[in-house]
């Protein structure tokens, strides 16, 4: 954790490319892209995915902070459209700009237009769909585990199960043949295993998005193993000399995450905080 100061309760990125990645945006908001993950950055995570919702002081915090810097982007591994309602972002003040980057990029959602953008999902996700329940029932847990259904993905929750850790290692390699035939990845997360098409992560989203509108300085902020490509993208552009911020929405689940970010808040709630208090300092 950084230091927080009194002035600003903006935490000190805890090393020198977190700190020019702040001072950059802070110098020049209006070339800064902030992008965010959804589930664990905004919302808290919960047993049941349906019932995510944003915490209550993050889109008040993210309406404060878009106004004033180039864009505000929420990259997620959801369908964009519901990412849009779980979040409550269509009709929230200051975010009438607002771009939800949906299914890691492959789908997006525009505040301007209020519509998605989204290739057909490949015939992989509905061969899945159709084998999924049978092959759980066949490993003997089907009633632990929880089937998300998100049109271009499949995910496997075991949040439910008895053992979630134990039930999650038993399913990686049979999830894993099970995509493999049928042309698809798995993505690993906090206790859940998503099948989806290869070709698309939240770092390629997160480079595309940034350089579509020509940022000079770029924020992430993410929970989870799926959210590493975007780390590694913003590692990468400031290899390119786009200044970059790190933040990790902490977890003592993904410790991985926490050890390459420059910032490292106290879940959503700390997410809400911090943002609100980067407007602030934006003045």
């Amino acid at each position: 954790m950084g230091s927080h100061s009194q002035q600003d309760s903006l935490p000190t990125p805890r090393n020198d490319a977190g700190r020019r990645g702040l001072e950059a945006i802070i110098a020049h908001p209006e070339q800064a892209v902030i992008g965010l993950d959804f589930d664990g950055t905004l919302a808290p995570i919960v047993p049941d995915p349906e019932q995510a919702r944003a915490h209550p002081d993050a889109v008040p915090a993210m309406s404060a902070l878009a106004p004033k810097v180039r864009s505000v982007a929420v990259i997620t591994g959801r369908p964009a459209d519901l990412a849009v309602r779980y979040g409550g972002f269509a009709d929230a003040p200051g975010l009438e700009h607002l771009v939800v980057l949906g299914h890691y990029g492959a789908e997006r959602w525009d505040a301007v237009t209020r519509a998605v953008q989204a290739p057909p999902p490949p015939p992989g996700v509905a061969a899945v769909r159709t084998e999924l329940p049978g092959l759980l029932e066949a490993l003997g847990v089907s009633r632990g585990t929880w089937i998300e259904d998100k049109g271009r993905a499949i995910a496997v929750h075991t949040r439910r199960a008895e053992d979630p850790e134990a039930t999650l290692e038993m399913l990686r390699a049979p999830l894993a043949e099970l995509a493999g035939r049928h042309g698809l990845i798995v993505e690993p997360g906090r206790l859940v295993l998503e099948l989806r098409p290869p070709g698309m992560d939240k770092g390629m989203a997160l480079t595309e998005y940034v350089r579509e509108v020509g940022a000079g300085a770029v924020l992430y902020c993410g929970d989870d193993l799926g959210d590493l490509p975007a780390f590694g993208a913003v590692e990468k552009l400031r290899g390119e000399g786009v200044p970059g911020l790190l933040v990790c929405s902490g977890s003592s689940e993904v410790p991985e995450l926490a050890g390459r970010a420059d910032v490292v808040v106290d879940g959503p709630a700390g997410v809400a905080r911090f943002l609100a208090a980067l407007a602030g300092r934006l003045g």
